[in-house]
């Protein structure tokens, strides 16, 4: 099993472009399953999620390759059997968003129930909810979801999506995709409005469907008999150019991301503004600029939201980053109960933290010190290895095939940034 092991205390400099988001390329690649056609996926990053999700693909039949250059081709012929089986389903949860698409297009979908990182309770209720309102008959057996439109295939319906936590983005993508191939018109209500839910929008309307409110809290669907294969771009991975954003600002070095969309980040910028780190933007790129040895970050008190709140996926992150703030900081995480299991670990390197019900709570000091950490979950890999990155002495971090998840060939990037981290094998 690798791991990444990091000498820390230098501050990173230079330039690294963002990656395809992955969120973005998994419901893209779903898509495909809509069309008997070819769809084409262009920057798509290189990550163990986009192959488990072609996996998938290629056993309800489909023909992917995956080309140089992060190009993926996707046609899905016939589909005789439209079963996604737990050994693949159990490594993602975004392998449950094939129900919608499924029993849209073959009137009937067995999907097991979804795997992925541990945070806490995560049903998949809201997804059968919107799916029984447009028709489907959904059952449980043997631990698989079962689906079956009716004779006539589903039909347009008003839906609420929303949750006590917010809006579901999987549900949103899952009953989109459904939608439109349903007959007549779907309101869609209390629906996310990430950046990834319009691009998927933006691609199935390349593909022949109507849509209209992508982005929004409410989209409206007019469904269409069938759809046609397309070329998309898939946009860049907002959370990974925070990540990057924030190994520059932790190192308090001059690292510009480029090829991201700031617009994307805005909630985050303004906390990192907040904190006192100095940054420039501009219409595709933000670079962080160096600060003197003296001068400490400020403490902070964020709230992770629905987009265009501050992203659960980059609290792990901002934890890290606190914990060299001068003052005590407040995380509190609103989106997923059980994402704190970073917290632990940065104990080991001498963080203060702890936690009071859903709020991390963050004494800032003024350094970390290395030491052997074990990786439990995707961004929480990525918060440790930035927490390395300033340690001094070494940080080994453990089980890095969560990071391998997210994020392409991590270290060779940070290598480039001047970065002493390398990978390597063992138990």
């Amino acid at each position: 099993m690798d791991r990444l092991v990091i000498e820390g205390g230098r501050p990173l400099e230079g330039t690294v472009p963002t990656a395809g988001a992955k969120n973005a390329v998994l419901s893209l690649l779903t898509a495909a399953l809509l069309t008997e056609e070819e769809v084409r996926i262009e920057n798509v990053p290189d990550l163990v999620d986009v192959h488990t999700m072609i996996g998938i693909l290629e056993g309800l039949g489909g023909e992917v390759s995956f080309e140089p250059g992060g190009v993926v081709r996707a046609k899905v012929g016939a589909i005789h059997d439209p079963v996604a089986p737990w050994d693949l389903v159990r490594k993602m949860r975004a392998s449950f968003e094939v129900l919608g698409p499924l029993v849209a297009r073959c009137g009937r979908a067995r999907v097991s129930y979804p795997g992925g990182c541990v945070l806490g309770l995560r049903p998949v209720d809201v997804h059968i909810k919107g799916l029984e309102a447009l028709g489907a008959r959904i059952t449980t057996e043997g631990g698989d979801v079962v689906a079956e439109a009716p004779r006539g295939g589903l039909v347009g319906a008003e839906i609420y999506l929303g949750t006590a936590s917010g809006s579901s983005v999987g549900a949103t993508r899952n009953v989109l995709m459904a939608a439109v191939l349903a007959k007549g018109t779907s309101v869609l209500e209390g629906v996310a409005c990430e950046p990834e839910i319009v691009d998927l929008a933006q691609c199935l309307i390349k593909m022949g469907a109507k849509i209209l409110g992508a982005g929004s809290p409410t989209i409206v669907v007019e469904g269409v008999e069938r759809l046609e294969g397309t070329c998309h771009r898939v946009i860049p991975d907002r959370i990974e150019a925070g990540t990057y954003i924030t190994a520059g600002a932790i190192t308090g070095g001059r690292v510009r991301v480029t090829g991201c969309r700031p617009e994307h980040l805005s909630s985050f910028l303004e906390a990192l503004r907040a904190a006192g780190c100095p940054f420039e933007r501009g219409e595709d790129w933000v670079e962080t600029q160096p600060r003197g040895s003296a001068d400490r970050l400020q403490a902070t008190d964020v709230t992770t939201q629905p987009h265009p709140g501050f992203p659960t996926d980059l609290q792990a992150q901002w934890v890290s980053l606190m914990t060299l703030a001068d003052g005590i900081s407040l995380v509190t995480e609103r989106i997923f109960s059980e994402r704190y299991m970073h917290l632990s670990e940065l104990l080991r390197l001498g963080a203060h933290v702890r936690r009071q019900n859903q709020t991390a709570i963050v004494e800032g000091i003024e350094g970390l010190s290395g030491a052997h950490l074990t990786a439990n979950d995707l961004r929480g890999s990525a918060a440790l290895v930035l927490a390395g990155l300033v340690a001094t002495g070494t940080t080994e971090v453990h089980r890095v095939y969560h990071i391998d998840r997210g994020y392409e060939r991590i270290e060779e990037r940070l290598r480039a940034l001047g970065a002493n981290i390398r990978r390597e094998s063992g138990d």
